[in-house]
């Protein structure tokens, strides 16, 4: 067994940096580590971090990078050394001597300050086209931990392992299909699309479900995770719609994976690995406005490799999202080789891999 180290890992902003975080803590502790997490104050952090009393949080003031050429740098750069500060004072008062980055700007002033007080640092990029936050954050790294091979050629002149992108412990134990109907009271008997945007939701796309849903059969049913801020829009879109389930937050999503015939789904990084480790088929729709519309970037992936149709949000209207919905789910024999394809790019282990990473450095010569 690897000594007991203390770890830091910033994971905070959304549930694609969040969840994969957690699985690497959980790990983390499995292996005899103490771990604790820096989130940001928004509340889908603290909404989602709920489920699980048993690991340490603590919040930290997010700061997004503005264009560079801009007078916003001003006020960027001091919440920055303000926020660097404060990371500071976290790493002495836990002791740490890692900080890993989950990605995005939330990770870029723990690992500076891990970097700056000589610490091991790492960073997690998940994504097929690496975000300008981690290009910045990289240069303060001892290694680098991607999701996708194809993230490599962005980190030329780092230390790179391709881990794939941790999931929570609980998708890896899914509940039967039976229990998940049970769960969002719908009949597990019946075909089940499952609509997710990832953790905020997604505005088109709940549009596009909610509104298509006039033109599914009638003996097929909807799961649709709209988000909080969402809800009561789409609910009032999909009112009167029989077995049409409207949600705003998820965290059964285990639950949810085990009911879905088919997920139709943005293409974020995390979200994909949950689809992917529960083998599933899926229509992507990219979120049009990421950065560097890395979204599409991941969704060739897997439709590259069988696994999923890939739709941008301009080519569909209601009708045709459903139509698309319909088509595959009546073709049960390219449903399973999507599922299968799917399965395949799964990485199981890992946040396995990633705590194996981070004990040998300690370790390296």
């Amino acid at each position: 067994m690897a000594t007991s180290r203390k770890i830091l890992i910033a994971c905070g902003g959304t549930g694609g940096h969040l969840f994969p975080g957690i699985a690497v803590a959980e790990a983390l502790r499995a292996r005899g580590h103490e771990v604790r997490l820096l989130i940001s104050e928004k509340p889908v952090d603290a909404e989602a971090s709920a489920k699980y009393p048993h690991l340490h949080f603590e919040t930290v003031a997010a700061v997004a990078k503005p264009p560079t050429l801009s007078l916003g740098m001003l006020v960027f750069l001091w919440k920055l050394w303000r926020s660097v500060r404060q990371c500071q004072h976290v790493i002495h008062d836990f002791g740490a001597e890692a900080v890993l980055g989950m990605g995005g700007f939330t990770s870029l002033p723990p690992v500076y300050a891990g970097h700056k007080l000589g610490l091991k640092t790492f960073i997690h990029d998940s994504n097929a086209r690496p975000g300008r936050a981690n290009g910045l954050t990289r240069r303060f790294c001892t290694r680098v931990f991607l999701g996708l091979d194809a993230a490599k050629t962005f980190f030329p002149d780092c230390d790179t392992v391709t881990t794939g992108t941790p999931v929570r412990p609980e998708m890896h134990h899914l509940p039967t299909r039976a229990e998940a109907a049970a769960r969002f009271g719908l009949d597990p008997l019946l075909p089940t699309f499952v609509v997710t945007g990832g953790s905020q939701g997604a505005h088109r796309l709940n549009e596009l479900s909610a509104l298509g849903a006039a033109s599914l059969p009638a003996d097929t049913q909807v799961l649709h995770i709209a988000g909080t801020s969402d809800l009561a829009r789409v609910a009032d879109l999909a009112r009167g719609q029989a077995g049409y389930k409207v949600l705003g937050f998820c965290d059964q999503m285990a639950s949810a994976y085990a009911l879905a015939d088919l997920v139709i789904a943005r293409a974020g990084a995390s979200s994909l690995s949950e689809i992917a480790l529960a083998g599933l088929p899926s229509i992507l729709v990219p979120y049009p406005y990421a950065a560097d519309d890395h979204q599409t970037r991941n969704a060739e992936v897997f439709e590259q490799a069988g696994a999923a149709k890939l739709v941008q949000e301009r080519n569909l209207s209601p009708d045709q999202l459903a139509a698309l919905a319909i088509t595959l789910l009546r073709d049960p024999q390219r449903l399973s080789q999507m599922a299968k394809a799917a399965h395949n790019l799964a990485i199981a282990d890992a946040a396995e891999r990633v705590c194996a990473a981070i004990e040998s450095t300690f370790t390296d010569p």
